[in-house]
């Protein structure tokens, strides 16, 4: 099965960036989609944004404009980068990986805004 390895969440200042990244543990060149989603206490776990095998991202509205997502297939390893960080955005943040229709998912990392 796929095993899914977050790192890079931490402490960030307001207005500040981090970037995230998610390590499979087999070859996943053979995916439908890869992406990262994040839940906070007391609320749903959402889509931030993710990338299907042809290449379209997708981004949610709270996070467009401020965050890249890419993968590097020969690394089986997908990228989150988020900038402007504001109190809207500290979470668990977890890595996802469909591949048909079986959707595989990392522990988290946990990404906080300091106050």
């Amino acid at each position: 099965q796929v095993q899914l390895v977050e790192s890079g969440g931490g402490l960030v200042q307001p207005g500040g960036s981090l970037t995230l990244s998610c390590a499979a543990s087999e070859n996943i060149f053979n995916f439908n989609i890869m992406g990262w989603y994040r839940q906070a206490p007391g609320k749903e776990r959402e889509l931030v944004a993710s990338i299907n095998v042809g290449g379209t991202i997708r981004y949610s509205d709270s996070v467009k404009g401020r965050s890249l997502i890419y993968r590097d297939g020969a690394k089986n390893t997908v990228w989150l980068q988020m900038s402007s960080l504001s109190p809207e955005d500290p979470a668990l943040y977890y890595c996802n990986v469909q591949i048909i229709r079986v959707n595989y998912w990392g522990p988290g990392t946990q990404v906080t805004v300091f106050s």
